[in-house]
């Protein structure tokens, strides 16, 4: 019985693995073949960038601070203002210091009693000189003492007065009075009545008043990476846009690349200056963000390919040359200049070259 099992078993078996085989191949060939997009180089202009994050600001920016300390009585501004050099922009009263009103009013004691003296001895040689008793040059000396005296008397009550009240009516300087010494338009002004103030002294910068500058006259600020800062020079174009002002791009000239760099967050940056040019129908506010697009190098219509379709290996670039279809041949090329998505061809194609493209889903 067993012997009779057995060739049934092999002959089961063979006619299985024949089955399979055949089912595998039928799979198989139901497969699709791998199909990949033709594409042929093209000519285009490359251009090599590197953007520089920053911020627009004007030129010349100017804090006007007090000459004297006290408090604010009236603020002449408000931020947006257009003031010229001269205007007022606050009022400050004087809170007069102890020790400098106790040292004024005592030179103005002393100099008066100096006056009154020289006063009395000018009067006592007006007499003299009458009866001949002394020479003119000894008359002459008691009017210069006088004089003196009197100048010094003035001299002592103006300081009093600048010190009390920040005006001196001898030589009508009005020290309370905070004024632009620009022309421009007021961005800050961030005092209000009430508020004390310090002056300006070589101890102390003093408190801001204001702050003026000419928006007419703007400049981008900007930081790029030491790994491109070797490819800038001074006088290079820059493409501008601001967040602030949607589809619109500005011009600028590269003015200032800083000759050390600033390490953050790792990286070592340096800091680049450009002047921007800003039609006189636009208005840019002050510390708007803006990104610098800057051409590092460009190759004016040269052909290109896809980054895409090149097969790199080590220092060697091939791409896949179609000789039938959907065949290839891998073939080496040189590659020059690149923006990402487009790389410049040097040898080893040309313009009607049929290259293996992107694969078809």
């Amino acid at each position: 019985m067993f012997n009779r099992l057995v060739p049934i078993l092999a002959a089961l078996g063979i006619v299985g693995a024949f089955a399979l085989t055949l089912t595998f191949l039928a799979v198989k060939s139901m497969e699709p073949t791998e199909t990949y997009a033709i594409e042929t180089p093209s000519v285009r202009d490359i251009e090599l960038k590197t953007v520089a994050a920053g911020s627009v600001v004007p030129r010349n920016e100017v804090e006007l601070k007090s000459r004297v300390s006290g408090i604010v009585d009236a603020v002449a501004v408000e931020p947006g203002d257009d003031v010229q050099a001269g205007d007022l922009i606050a009022e400050i009263r004087i809170v007069p210091d102890v020790v400098s009103l106790n040292n004024a009013s005592s030179a103005v004691a002393s100099a008066r009693i100096e006056r009154n003296e020289a006063e009395v001895a000018l009067e006592r040689a007006k007499q003299l000189h009458g009866q001949g008793a002394i020479s003119d040059t000894e008359f002459d000396r008691s009017t210069t003492s006088m004089a003196l005296a009197q100048e010094r008397y003035d001299a002592a009550m103006s300081n009093l007065e600048l010190v009390r009240e920040g005006v001196s009516r001898r030589t009508g300087n009005v020290s309370t009075h905070v004024r632009s010494t620009v022309n421009g338009m007021v961005l800050l002004a961030d005092i209000e009545a009430g508020q004390s103030v310090i002056e300006s002294n070589t101890f102390n910068e003093g408190t801001t008043i204001a702050v003026v500058a000419d928006m007419t006259d703007m400049i981008f600020e900007g930081r790029v990476d030491e790994s491109e800062v070797g490819k800038l020079t001074e006088g290079m174009d820059l493409q501008i846009r601001i967040g602030a002002i949607d589809d619109t791009t500005f011009e600028g000239s590269l003015e200032y690349i800083a000759p050390k760099g600033l390490l953050e967050e790792g990286a070592v940056q340096f800091e680049i200056r450009a002047a921007l040019k800003v039609p006189e129908d636009t208005f840019v506010r002050a510390g708007s963000s803006a990104n610098a697009d800057i051409v590092l190098e460009r190759a004016e219509s040269v052909l290109t390919v896809r980054e895409s379709a090149l097969d790199v290996e080590g220092n060697e670039v091939f791409v896949h040359v179609e000789t039938g279809p959907q065949q290839f041949e891998r073939t080496p090329i040189q590659v020059g200049l690149s923006d990402g998505i487009y790389i410049q061809v040097l040898d080893g194609i040309d313009a009607s070259t049929a290259l293996r493209g992107a694969r078809n889903p």
